[in-house]
């Protein structure tokens, strides 16, 4: 009996072992990752939106396995530049200052070296690429194939020559499309707006090198890029505005009628085939695949490719940037970057990935032609006087001037409306004489039973009134406003949608800027539902850009509004966050 008891005690002795042993493990490991947590390098990673998802799995991959932490912080290439450039700001950027840039494009820190001079020398010269993505411009499929793709070559000359045509898609047998429409962002925040923008000029001067600042100056130049720009629906500081309504828009049957085509990288046109515009893996799957693709035209005169570059600043530590370079081979390492070609980014290398292909829109064998960043002193010129080129605002900013906006906001000593007056204030300030701007408020009862009252009419900026410019009238007028009564918003909306479709320039890109602290409050007005279908029956060029003022604000109904127009609600719920939310906003024209 003794001896068959033997192998039990053994068995049971190896299980103890066992458990010791895994125990032991399970506590190294927690005590590994609390020494991480709390003992580890630390690195800050500013990226570019169309690649922050596969950024932060990546930063997560590899800082469970080297024992760092790095924070993932995601800024418009544009906006980030500027940050950087004027001194980052921790509290007002959102973030430590980064130690890791990746902007989506080598020009972004090109311009960034420039604007910081003598101080430029915190960017190392080389900056590798880690991904690929070439600048197109996105078309739905039928009305690329209407224009000859794929097998007919398409470019910037061929845009100039549909928009200035007044069949529009007439002219090619479908006058039910309408004009032809370009929605083209900011180039002062996004990539795309900057590639598209250099692209044109290039374009107009027929070189795909050696962009000078004579050719910027050029009439035939200036011409050609002013011609391009005239068929722009609104601008913006993301692709994810136009993207996102082009999908509502196609869900709805009229897609052709919103946009014609959109400046968008390459890997944005796969996301959107997707139904998924954002491009974030989290929101894969969630909404159905458009019923019409968007193809890729890669423009005949050439076109710039976004480079992804790895930036590893030199006013980090030794040790972090000793990370950092690890950090590089390993986003250049074969898993990260088959983890990018699953995203539609072409290689570090530049090559095309398995996704590139004809039948998801896109084609391997193009761009046939790639152009050459110009000298940043160029680049810098051509943002500049782009400012002189885009096309006109014809904008109505409403202001929301009820009782609750004179509560204080946290941390500050000011309350709402004061400091939406200073936000104002600056945003007169930056339209230029020839774009036309006017000025409502609202509250329940401002004039008898109606809700609203014009402080300005719209009229051009330079436009004198007595002795004064329509901008120091509206800066003037803006200073005495004060607070009083409900929250008028729907009659309000309704009137002033109804005012710019009466007050329209076909030149200028028609829209209302809709400010509100509350929801709506006039219950003897018309309510939602009349009103989003007053919008949807009104005017099509006018678009509503709305912003939810404060945590009160009813964003949902704001979105519904905007949506209904073809526009973008902004959630301004921090309320010291509406210097930057209105910067959003006005990038849109």
């Amino acid at each position: 009996m003794r001896r068959k008891r033997g192998p039990k005690i053994i068995g049971a002795i190896l299980s103890v072992v066992s458990l010791a042993v895994a125990t032991g493990i399970i506590v190294y490991a927690n005590n590994r990752a609390a020494a991480c947590a709390r003992e580890g390098t630390r690195l800050t990673l500013l990226t570019s939106p169309e690649k922050a998802g596969p950024m932060r799995r990546f930063a997560e991959e590899f800082g469970a396995r080297e024992c760092v932490r790095i924070q993932v912080a995601v800024k418009n290439s544009g906006e980030a530049m500027s940050a950087l450039a004027r001194g980052w700001n921790e509290t007002a950027d959102g973030s430590p200052r980064p130690d890791i840039w990746s902007p989506a494009s080598s020009g972004w820190v090109n311009l960034l070296r420039h604007r910081l001079g003598g101080e430029g020398d915190v960017i190392p010269e080389e900056n590798p690429s880690i991904a690929n993505s070439p600048l197109v411009i996105a078309m739905p499929k039928p009305m690329a194939e209407v224009l000859g793709w794929p097998e007919k070559k398409i470019g910037w000359s061929d845009v100039l020559k549909l928009a200035q045509d007044p069949l529009g898609w007439g002219r090619h047998g479908h006058a039910e499309w309408g004009k032809f429409r370009l929605g083209k962002t900011n180039p002062n925040f996004s990539t795309s707006g900057l590639n598209a923008t250099i692209g044109a000029y290039f374009a107009a001067t027929q070189r795909s090198h050696d962009l000078a600042k004579e050719d910027l100056d050029d009439p035939r130049t200036q011409s050609f890029v002013r011609g391009v720009e005239s068929s722009i629906v609104h601008y913006g500081d993301t692709t994810l505005t136009f993207l996102s309504a082009l999908l509502r828009a196609d869900a709805e049957g009229r897609g052709p009628s919103y946009v014609s085509a959109v400046t968008v990288e390459e890997l944005s046109v796969w996301h959107y085939n997707q139904g998924n515009p954002t491009g974030d893996p989290e929101q894969a799957g969630r909404l159905p695949k458009p019923k019409t693709p968007l193809v890729a035209i890669y423009p005949k005169e050439g076109t710039l490719v976004s480079d992804h570059p790895f930036v590893s600043f030199t006013w980090a530590d030794a040790t972090r940037r000793k990370v950092a370079a690890k950090f590089l081979t390993f986003l250049r390492g074969e898993s990260a970057q088959r983890e990018f070609g699953r995203n539609a980014l072409r290689d570090h290398r530049n090559r095309p990935t398995e996704l590139i292909t004809r039948e998801n829109g896109l084609l391997p064998d193009e761009p046939a032609q790639t152009l050459a960043a110009p000298d940043p002193a160029v680049l810098d010129t051509a943002l500049r006087n782009w400012e002189k080129l885009r096309k006109r605002a014809n904008v109505l900013v409403v202001l929301d001037v009820s009782g609750s906006m004179n509560q204080g906001i946290p941390r500050t000593r000011k309350t709402k409306l004061a400091f939406a007056k200073e936000s104002l204030d600056e945003v007169f300030s930056r339209f230029i004489d020839a774009d036309r701007v006017g000025f409502w408020v609202f509250s329940t009862n401002q004039r008898g039973s109606v809700d609203w009252r014009q402080i300005t009419s719209i009229g051009p900026m330079s436009a004198r009134t007595g002795e004064r410019t329509r901008r120091d009238t509206l800066k003037q007028r803006l200073k005495a406003l004060s607070a009083r009564g409900g929250t008028g918003l729907y009659d309000t909306t309704a009137a002033a949608h109804a005012y710019l479709g009466e007050n329209l320039r076909e030149d200028a890109i028609n829209s209302v800027v809709l400010l509100t602290d509350g929801r709506n409050e006039d219950a003897a007005g018309i309510d939602v539902g009349a009103l989003l279908k007053r919008l949807r029956g009104g005017e099509k060029e006018v678009r509503i850009f709305s912003i939810a003022y404060g945590r009160d604000a009813d964003l949902d109904v704001l979105r519904r509004i905007s949506e209904a127009t073809d526009a973008k609600a902004y959630d301004s719920g921090d309320a010291s966050s509406l210097t930057k939310v209105l910067t959003a906003v006005t990038s849109n024209f």
